[in-house]
This record gives structure tokens, C-alpha cells and sequence, in this order.
């Protein structure tokens, strides 16, 4: 193999150091430059998205702090507007309540006064009625006539001790 060959290695190591040289050059100068700008654009690149991204993320941030403000308001305003509504309802229903009442009380004292009336008509017709009964009774018991006053007297006096 021609690389061992001791009497070869002098120019060998001379063109290694040449090549050597060359590439470190070559990398230096063109190549490494370039990776480093296209790392350098890739990281800019990067940031620029990154801080694209937060500043939407903080508008979405605020959008969603605006919505979530704006669905309270909506619901406090709902929540204020069926309260006004169960109030007023709740308002007209007690006034019909109160007007069926003291309709059904007007009612009911007219009726009291209808039952009161034919109380007292069925009491004068009862007095009546136990007149001619009792007159009846005793004239068809006893073959006497009783003369009117003194059964409607009778009859009274048997009304009051019950």
C-alpha cells in the first residue's frame, strides 16, 4: 500500500495540511456562513411565530373575556326583564284575585241575605202552618173549635221555649 510507504509521507502530510487548510477555508468562509444565516433566518423565523401566536392567543384571551362579559350582561338583563315580567304578573293576578273575592263576597251577602229572607218567610209560614195544624189537631181530636188567637198564642209560646 502505497500510503505506508515511509518515504511517501512528506508530500502526504503536506497535502493533507494543504487540503486540509483548503477545506477549513472553504468551511469557514462560504459554507459555515451560510448554515448560520439559514439557522439564524429559521430562529427569526421562529420567534416572529411565536410572538405572532401570543398576540393572537391574547386577542383570543380578550375576545372570549368580551364575549363571557357580554353573556353575563345578556343574562343579568334576561334575569331583570323575567322578574318584571313575573312582578307585573304576579301584580294583575292579585289584583283578579282580589276583585273575584270581593265579587264572591258581594256574592255570598247577597246569598246570606236570599237564605236569611227565606229563613224568616219559612219561620212566619212555620207559625202559620203549626196554627192550622195545631187548630186542626185539636179540633179533630177533641171536636172543639179553638178560636185563632189563642192557637197562634200557643204556637208562640211553644216557639219561644225551643
Amino acid at each position: 500500500m502505497p500510503q505506508l510507504d515511509v518515504t511517501t509521507f512528506a508530500p502526504q502530510i503536506v497535502w493533507l495540511a494543504i487540503t486540509f487548510l483548503a477545506m477549513y477555508f472553504l468551511m469557514a468562509k462560504v459554507a459555515l456562513p451560510r448554515i448560520a444565516q439559514v439557522l439564524d433566518e429559521r430562529q427569526t423565523r421562529i420567534d416572529d411565530n411565536l410572538e405572532k401566536a401570543a398576540a393572537l392567543k391574547a386577542e383570543a384571551e380578550a375576545a372570549a373575556a368580551a364575549y363571557e362579559s357580554s353573556l353575563a350582561q345578556a343574562r343579568s338583563k334576561a334575569q331583570e326583564e323575567v322578574k318584571a315580567v313575573l312582578d307585573a304578573a304576579n301584580a294583575e293576578q292579585a289584583k283578579k284575585q282580589d276583585e273575584l273575592s270581593a265579587k264572591l263576597n258581594k256574592e255570598l251577602d247577597a246569598a246570606e241575605a236570599r237564605i236569611a229572607q227565606a229563613k224568616d218567610k219559612a219561620l212566619a209560614n212555620i207559625k202559620e202552618v203549626a196554627g192550622d195544624v195545631a187548630k186542626a189537631t185539636v179540633d179533630k181530636l177533641s171536636g172543639v173549635s179553638v178560636d185563632d188567637a189563642a192557637v197562634q198564642a200557643a204556637v208562640a209560646k211553644a216557639m219561644e221555649q225551643n
